[in-house]
């Protein structure tokens, strides 16, 4: 009897151990500590594509860029392109002709990599999944008319014990409702309830998150802001990431980083990113990712 009490007791407190919840405030939030498996990962590739890879000059900032008419992008497309072209006209010629995700991966593998990370939406909107919720801007709809996404989280997952990763911009430069709630110092949640809104109907933080993060279960969910504005009360952030730890398919084996609200950067979250490119230099008491592009490299 006294064994199979203290059997008990130990079934109750490892119980215990495995269902807390974290709650939807950033002191909680941040007391949870990372999967032992990014300490070992140390290494990961960053994948930026999308619908600005087409045109494959300045960078994935080239839509809002040649909105605010900057002189080299402006002189790039006189040259190029005929004068009523718009930026939407691109997605047509994203056709992803010679991506093999299984090539990728063997590359990737090759390289040491722990983890790898793709865009799945950049700050122009466009989708590298058929998204429910981004109707005919995404790469089912224009395209490639295929899943990216899923082509390369499969071909990894098979071929190698890489982690795999998804990068999601939470904003849109240039989408109309998300101006007007910026323009409104974001006391206004026009995109935000435009984003909100799941079948039933009702108020939903993010319904592209969830079903990525339901959909693919990646292991790295790496946020961004289009502009790096915009407060945690305005995308939901601490809600969200309450539900991703507590009740996601990915919930024991998640890694998020710092850029889910303006006020996150350097303090809240998962890991720091702080800025691009930020190395401090020194030890630092939390985990950090120096998120560095390599350009120009024979």
């Amino acid at each position: 009897m006294a064994t199979l009490l203290y059997l008990l007791l130990c079934y109750l407190f490892v119980h215990k151990g495995i269902t807390v919840k974290y709650t939807p405030d950033w002191d909680s939030i941040d007391s949870r500590p990372l999967p032992d498996w990014y300490d070992k990962a140390k290494f990961g590739i960053f994948i930026t594509w999308g619908v600005f890879s087409v045109p494959s000059f300045h960078n994935e900032w080239f839509w809002p860029n040649w909105k605010r008419k900057a002189p080299d992008i402006v002189n790039f497309m006189k040259h190029n392109y005929r004068p009523d072209f718009t930026y939407a006209d691109f997605a047509a010629d994203l056709t992803a002709e010679f991506f093999n995700p299984d090539e990728w991966a063997d590359i990737f593998k090759a390289s040491g990599a722990g983890y790898v990370v793709l865009t799945t939406k950049h700050g122009e909107g466009y989708t590298n999944w058929p998204s429910s919720h981004s109707f005919n801007w995404n790469s089912k709809a224009v395209g490639p008319n295929r899943d990216l996404v899923g082509d390369l989280a499969n071909a990894i997952r098979n071929k190698t014990d890489i982690k795999f990763g998804t990068y999601y911009c939470i904003s849109e430069w240039l989408h109309p409702l998300y101006m007007k709630d910026k323009a409104n110092n974001y006391t206004t949640q026009s995109f935000a309830l435009y984003c909100l809104k799941n079948r039933d109907g009702q108020a939903k933080a993010l319904p592209e998150l969830y079903e990525l993060v339901n959909k693919y279960k990646p292991e790295i969910l790496w946020a961004d802001l289009a502009d790096g504005k915009g407060p945690a009360s305005y995308y939901k952030s601490k809600e969200f990431l309450a539900w991703l730890y507590n009740d996601s398919p990915v919930k024991d084996s998640v890694v998020t980083n710092d850029r889910w609200c303006h006020e996150c950067f350097c303090k809240h979250g998962g890991y720091k990113t702080c800025r691009d490119k930020w190395n401090p230099g020194r030890l630092q008491k939390f985990k950090w990712e120096d998120c560095m592009a390599f350009l120009g490299i024979p």
